[in-house]
Order: structure tokens, then C-alpha cells, then sequence
């Protein structure tokens, strides 16, 4: 599996970590920042730094700017600059994944959930680029974290399809859910295609229709005409 494998669980974490900032004070005292909070301003500031100027050229101090925090309270937290990231993408996996998750509208035809399911990944991976560009240019760079990272990030999405297609809906139109080689092969195939396009400089919108009939083909129940 190459580096770019890991591009479709780059982006939808955004929201969910900058809800993690420094909270406005209400009041003259309020409580001392936690672990958790300062961890979340962390990530966000890796984050931050990324879209302002690329992994490669960030720095620990960009980082901590974006924090609003100290050196310091990054090593508290982080042994270097590549832990802090690899912890931000894993972030970003698990928030990608709770989105298309809850996207998906478990009683829609099955041709509908599979829909919903696409779209819900490519917008996620739209809604941020450079951070989705890092995922592709980036992460191939940082040797066997990256391959844990990526393999991490594909048992999750297995994990995700094999709960998405054992409902009974899909069992009643017909639909088994898919070998984990078809799997492999399917989420391959996307990922590749968002990577190629977020690299050619191309719209990731574009894709969604071929890619929507693409799973729908692979997933189509035996008896659907």
C-alpha cells in the first residue's frame, strides 16, 4: 500500500479540534487550562501550522504560536514535531470516520447509504486541503510510523464499511457485505483517485458521481437489476 493510501482519513477533525481552543472567559477567574485542552490546542496548532506553511517547513515554535502556549508545554505533551502529527492525522481518522458514521441514514435504500457514505468521506477530505495535501506528500516521509498509521487507518475503515453493510436493510435488498480483500481493493481504488486529483490540482467535488457509481457496482446486490 503506498503513502497515498492514508489520503481519505485526512480532514474532518477540523470542527472537532478547534472546539478544543481556549474557551471565552465568562468571568475575572476561570479554571486552569487541563491536559486534554492544552493536548487539543496542540493538535490544532500542528493544524494551523500545516495550512500556513506545509509539515515540512512548520516548526515546534509555529506550533506552539498557534497554541497560544509554550515550548515547554508541547514536551509535555509530545517527543517531537512528527509525534505531534502522527497524533493529529489519528485525531482526524477517528473524526472522519464518526462523520461519515453518522451521515449515513441506516434506513435509505442501499444504493442512498452507499451515496451518503462517499459523499460524506470526499467532503470531508475537501473541507481541508492542505491538511489532506500533507496526508499525500507528507506522511510517506516518516517511515514505519507511517505504515503503522496506515494500517491503523485501514482497519478503521473496515471496521466502518463491515458496520455500515450489516444492517438489516441492506440485508433485505440483497446486499452482503463485502470479503475484507473486496474491501481492501474498493477503499484502495477511491483513495487513489482522491490522491491523484487533490495532485493534479483538481477538484475533489468532480469525482464524487464516479466514485458513488463505482462502490454502488462493486456493492450492488446480485438480484438488483
Amino acid at each position: 500500500m503506498t503513502g497515498r493510501d492514508s489520503l481519505a482519513t485526512v480532514t474532518t477533525a477540523r470542527d472537532e479540534m478547534t472546539g478544543l481552543g481556549v474557551a471565552p472567559q465568562t468571568a475575572a477567574v476561570t479554571a486552569a487550562p487541563g491536559p486534554a485542552e492544552f493536548r487539543g490546542r496542540l493538535l490544532e496548532g500542528m493544524a494551523a501550522a500545516i495550512r500556513e506553511g506545509g509539515y515540512r517547513d512548520s516548526t515546534v515554535a509555529d506550533i506552539v504560536r498557534h497554541a497560544r502556549t509554550s515550548r515547554r508545554t508541547f514536551y509535555e505533551h509530545f517527543a517531537s514535531k512528527q509525534a505531534c502529527y502522527i497524533a493529529l492525522l489519528q485525531d482526524c481518522n477517528g473524526a472522519m470516520v464518526r462523520h461519515i458514521a453518522e451521515t449515513v441514514d441506516r434506513r435509505a435504500p442501499w444504493d442512498v447509504q452507499i451515496q451518503q457514505a462517499v459523499q460524506a468521506w470526499i467532503a470531508a477530505a475537501e473541507s481541508d486541503l492542505p491538511i489532506t495535501l500533507s496526508w499525500i506528500r507528507d506522511l510517506p516521509s516518516l517511515g514505519s510510523d507511517a505504515r503503522h498509521l496506515q494500517r491503523e487507518l485501514l482497519e478503521s475503515f473496515i471496521t466502518l464499511i463491515e458496520s455500515l453493510s450489516t444492517t438489516p436493510e441492506l440485508r433485505a435488498a440483497g446486499v452482503a457485505p463485502p470479503s475484507r480483500q473486496l474491501t481492501i481493493l474498493m477503499l484502495g481504488g477511491l483513495r487513489e483517485l482522491m490522491a491523484t486529483t487533490v495532485e493534479d490540482g483538481g477538484n475533489i467535488g468532480d469525482i464524487v458521481d464516479v466514485a458513488v457509481q463505482a462502490t454502488q457496482a462493486m456493492l450492488r446486490p446480485s438480484a438488483a437489476d
